[in-house]
């Protein structure tokens, strides 16, 4: 049974890979041939990764230290608010429009506020970028699932003389597990966002925004995409390392998932 599960997940994702190897080649025969080019051939891309190894590595560790660290206090503090705004409604009324509204502002605005509050050298400023945006979605998320209980479980709950903590902690927090998770995998792919474009306004060069903006001034381009891609992995290995996280914790409700489709 497992070997006929594996082949037909294999059969699933078959498609997908045969196109992305496809558009590899006809991106390495398009782009082939002398001369500099803004899009270098995927060739030239792992040629970049070779020549400057060290340094891609030193920067690149860098800044997932700075995402993930932005992704842990963006959902430590988005949690912590949708605890308060769930709690009371007259909170929440005040508290979810505004963060609707922050949430709209640019964030290449914020970036230098950042550095000025913190230091442009301190991690912390790009910590800061990243939790930022981790923050509201998981704050809205969380509070959507802690609120959007079904009345009769409340009621059942409230029958059987539970306090508070318990319709808490066995009615709300397992409902709100699935919007967590979901907010969780937006959340890693903006904290690389976020980190990334803060460093874009200042830091140190061994970060992966300080080379993609002195490599793309220098005109060279598959170095850039080097770091490009790497920021690009490490956003996808945390996507898919939350989503294993999700397997692990609320198993029932991949084979919800699963049984809709």
């Amino acid at each position: 049974m497992r070997g006929v599960g594996s082949a037909a997940r294999l059969r699933q994702y078959l498609p997908a890979i045969a196109v992305f190897l496809a558009a590899i080649v006809v991106w390495e025969i398009a782009t082939a041939g002398p001369g500099r080019r803004v899009l270098p051939p995927p060739s030239d891309i792992v040629g970049a990764f070779g020549e400057n190894a060290a340094q891609l590595r030193k920067s690149a560790l860098a800044t997932f230290y700075e995402s993930l660290g932005g992704l842990a206090i963006g959902t430590f503090l988005g949690v912590l608010v949708a605890l308060v705004t769930s709690r009371w409604a007259s909170v929440r009324g005040v508290l979810l429009p505004v963060a609707i509204a922050s949430s709209a502002i640019p964030i290449v605005a914020i970036a230098p506020i950042m550095n000025n509050w913190f230091g442009v050298l301190n991690p912390l400023s790009k910590m800061g970028m990243a939790a930022l945006l981790v923050f509201f979605p998981v704050m809205i998320n969380v509070t959507r699932g802690l609120v959007e209980v079904s009345p009769a479980a409340t009621e059942l709950m409230r029958s059987y003389a539970s306090s508070d903590a318990q319709i808490l902690f066995k009615v709300r927090v397992p409902n709100m597990l699935p919007f967590f998770f979901t907010a969780l995998k937006v959340g890693t792919t903006l904290a690389f966002i976020g980190a990334i474009v803060g460093e874009f306004f200042g830091g140190t060069s061994d970060v992966l925004g300080r080379i993609v903006l002195q490599s793309l001034s220098g005109g060279r381009f598959d170095t850039a995409w080097a770091g490009i891609f790497l920021g690009a992995a490490g956003a996808i290995v945390s996507y898919l390392a939350v989503s294993l996280a999700e397997r692990l914790v609320i198993p029932w409700y991949s084979s919800l998932v699963a049984q809709e489709r």
